[in-house]
């Protein structure tokens, strides 16, 4: 039994990280934003109801300091910062079902209720903090972990902290945090972060210092106003307070998450402290964290004083949301790191985009306009060719199906372009121009057929990943079906108008490239 039929029935659910508010969108917040929503669109189609959470982590000190940096008061920061980040998702194509902002009285209410369970059960003490402090990521490292006195991930000085505050009985959940992962192997994906997840709790864990009582910008301890939350008890908890917190409806259908999509940067956050404040609690962890690798640009981290920063919203307008999200899906293996390069995303934009895809739609429409009037033909008795591409789009579809439920959105599109690779051998081996010439009318009917009916399941499998062309792909082949997963060869009605149109991805030249990439700034 598949994945997918055994969960068909049962709601899905998939999170980003809710994202600082200290800066706009970049390059590797959309990467992520994408990939969530090219997986829920895809159980979208396969019939389930989906759940799509995004949003914004608006308290903590490094927020406090970008307010005082741009001259705001903290509310009014993150208010100004928060539309940014909506309208860069909506330029993406990305189509979140909640938006939750850790500032929202939704969010304060559920994590304040969060902390006093756990405290209630034994678990929150107050003692003494000293410890190194990374503004960049809100981390706590401990003297070793340091790297010549900077943080191990943000390479920036760490500053010692000393200060009264509340601490999480972490240490006591070693043993059931090994038990969850022994019990659940694919609870870290992919398995080689899962190692390195089980080595850093196996290592030992210490009690988490979870409150400050040095700044205001934050969620009060419930009965304590000299202290506010640690920023990620409070942020983590939005998977949770979006849906109103246990008891609701909303957390009944939708809890426990699908799947934490994260970077693997915070990856410690979700797969150890995360599921600890749970357990603690007497709730039951999430499926799934999935951590991504990183992107760099031209083998370069992303850096303002390299100009090598990559706007989203701004590659989007100038090359279009779908061959963006394409580029971003196909050319990085999803969960490794990936190297963003504007001569790989014109490649991929040519050459899979514009020749393989593109040139498939034009002349499957053009054949079917010059020999069959411009509709449909009906399907006819198929022979051995047709049978033959029939087949390799049903093991296809498959194989796309089962590698999206397994977070391999690379391996989906490779094999959805090997169909569009076997279609075009299909048209050059049945020759309908050579059918027409002899009279073949039902060979030739068969043949226009099999071709529109192969480009309406890839248009179908495209769909979560580039669904503004692939809604054009599908309209211009006269598919006004329900949109789903193709499963079902043969849907596609005789008699339905086809439309060539404009390039459903025009090639960029080289005088084109150039331009494109002064636009976005990449230009060399």
């Amino acid at each position: 039994m598949s994945e997918h039929d055994a969960t068909v029935g049962r709601p899905y659910y998939v999170t980003t990280p809710i994202y600082y508010v200290n800066d706009v969108p970049h390059l590797g917040t959309a990467y992520t934003t994408i990939a969530a929503d090219v997986f829920a669109r895809f159980q979208r189609l396969r019939g389930r109801r989906v759940r799509f959470q995004t949003g914004l982590d608006e308290h903590g000190q490094k927020i406090a300091e970008a307010a005082a940096a741009a001259g705001a008061e903290p509310r009014a920061f993150v208010d100004r910062m928060a539309a940014p980040f909506r309208e860069a998702w909506a330029a993406l194509g990305a189509t979140p079902d909640d938006f939750i902002r850790t500032t929202e009285p939704r969010h304060q209410r559920v994590v304040q209720a969060l902390w006093s369970r756990i405290a209630e059960r034994g678990d929150i003490y107050k003692g003494m903090y000293e410890d190194w402090y990374c503004t960049a990521c809100e981390g706590y490292y401990t003297e070793k972990d340091l790297v010549e006195g900077k943080c191990p991930v943000h390479d920036r000085p760490a500053t010692k902290l000393s200060s009264e505050s509340y601490f999480f009985r972490l240490s006591a959940y070693q043993d059931r945090l090994l038990a969850l992962y022994r019990e659940n192997p694919e609870f870290v994906l992919p398995q080689t972060r899962m190692n390195e997840v089980v080595r850093f709790v196996e290592a030992g864990l210490r009690d988490l210092s979870i409150s400050r009582c040095n700044f205001r910008w934050g969620i009060p301890v419930p009965g304590d106003a000299d202290h506010v939350m640690y920023v990620w008890f409070d942020a983590l908890t939005n998977y949770v307070s979006a849906l109103g917190g246990e008891g609701t409806e909303a957390y009944r259908t939708w809890w426990p998450a699908d799947v934490h999509l994260v970077g693997k940067d915070i990856l410690r956050f979700h797969a150890v402290y995360w599921p600890a404040f749970l357990l603690a609690a007497g709730l039951p962890p999430p499926r799934h964290v999935f951590a991504h690798g990183w992107l760099t640009v031209n083998g370069q981290k992303m850096s303002k004083s390299l100009r090598n920063v990559v706007e989203p919203r701004r590659l989007a307008e100038a090359y279009g949301v779908d061959a963006v999200r394409y580029y971003l899906m196909r050319d990085v293996t999803f969960g490794l790191d990936g190297d963003f390069s504007h001569a790989a995303l014109v490649g991929r934009i040519n050459a899979d985009l514009a020749n393989d895809l593109g040139n498939l739609l034009h002349r499957t429409v053009a054949l079917v306009e010059k020999l069959a009037g411009g509709v449909v033909p009906p399907a006819g008795e198929p022979g051995e060719r047709e049978r033959a591409l029939r087949a390799f789009a049903e093991r296809t579809a498959a194989q796309a199906a089962d590698d999206l439920d397994q977070f391999r959105p690379h391996r989906a599109l490779e094999a959805i372009w090997a169909l569009c690779g076997e279609a075009n051998r299909f048209i050059d081996a049945a020759a309908p121009w050579t059918l027409a010439k002899a009279g073949r009318t039902a060979e030739l009917h068969a043949a226009l057929y099999a071709g529109l009916e192969a480009l309406r399941w890839i248009g179908r499998m495209c769909w979560p990943v580039i669904p503004a062309k692939a809604a054009v792909l599908l309209e211009r082949i006269g598919d006004a079906g329900p949109a789903r997963w193709p499963e079902t060869w043969g849907e596609l009605r005789a008699g339905g108008k086809v439309v060539r149109g404009d390039p459903l991805f025009p090639r960029i030249d080289a005088e084109r490239e150039a331009e494109l990439a002064r636009r976005v700034g990449l230009a060399p």
